[in-house]
């Protein structure tokens, strides 16, 4: 493999690490071996801390690609507590309201799991990338600044109910880029007439990849050692 010129690795990325962690790393152990200081290494979307799963590392040239991966279609699979928020809708802050779920059955779940289908509006989190005036949002969220975001215009392919285990569900999304999930566990519980947040995410595809595709980090050692043995 010549990962000067370019080639696309597909990673998955663990818990707790951030996008930009895995890009380092990666870059690190190329240029380790090949006894080069620099390398272009880019990522072809964003996973939160929280999340796992499927991460498409560009390098070299294959980064011009970067925009055309982007916009593939991408499957989520995430867990859902309703009756509680949270300011950053996932477990990244503390809970910051509870509210009823007595009233919530399983086919309400579905009935409400049905009007997220299609194009929706999506109004991103706060605690998010989006930049706002030259800077990214979570920086404004972090100083308990208020800023106005506005809401994007997103395909919701399918959303399928995996299981139910009141007041958490989990569900299968399959969206299109700029999708933020945790974005929509916030307004499924607004449907629902209760609060909601994200308790685990796992990215399971991104276009035609996945996850059982992917190389999981404690791999690369022994994958570079095979595809880079003998580069100068």
């Amino acid at each position: 493999m010549d990962f000067i010129e370019g080639e696309i690795l597909h990673i998955n990325k663990p818990l707790h690490w951030t996008s930009f962690r895995v890009v380092r790393v990666v870059r690190a152990k190329i240029c380790s071996r090949l006894k080069i200081k620099k390398l272009k290494v880019g990522h072809t979307g964003t996973l939160d801390p929280l999340a796992t799963g499927v991460m498409t590392i560009c390098t070299g040239r294959k980064t011009k690609e970067i925009d055309r991966l982007q916009a593939l279609t991408k499957e989520y699979v995430a867990d859902i507590r309703l009756g509680a928020t949270t300011p950053s809708f996932d477990l990244e802050t503390e809970v910051d309201g509870t509210y009823p779920t007595g009233h919530i059955t399983e086919e309400a779940v579905r009935e409400c799991l049905r009007r997220f289908e299609g194009e929706i509006q999506q109004v991103p989190p706060a605690f998010s990338a989006v930049k706002v005036e030259g800077r990214r949002a979570y920086t404004f969220a972090r100083n308990n600044e208020t800023i106005e975001l506005k809401p994007k215009l997103l395909v919701i392919e399918s959303i399928e109910l995996l299981s139910v285990d009141l007041p958490t569900i989990r569900v299968r999304v399959v969206c299109s880029k700029g999708t933020y999930i945790r974005a929509l566990a916030r307004d499924i519980g607004e449907a629902l007439h209760t609060g909601a947040h994200l308790t685990a995410l796992t990215r399971t595809r991104i276009g035609e990849v996945t996850l059982d595709q992917c190389l999981g980090m404690e791999s690369l050692e022994l994958f570079f050692d095979q595809h880079i043995a003998g580069q100068p």
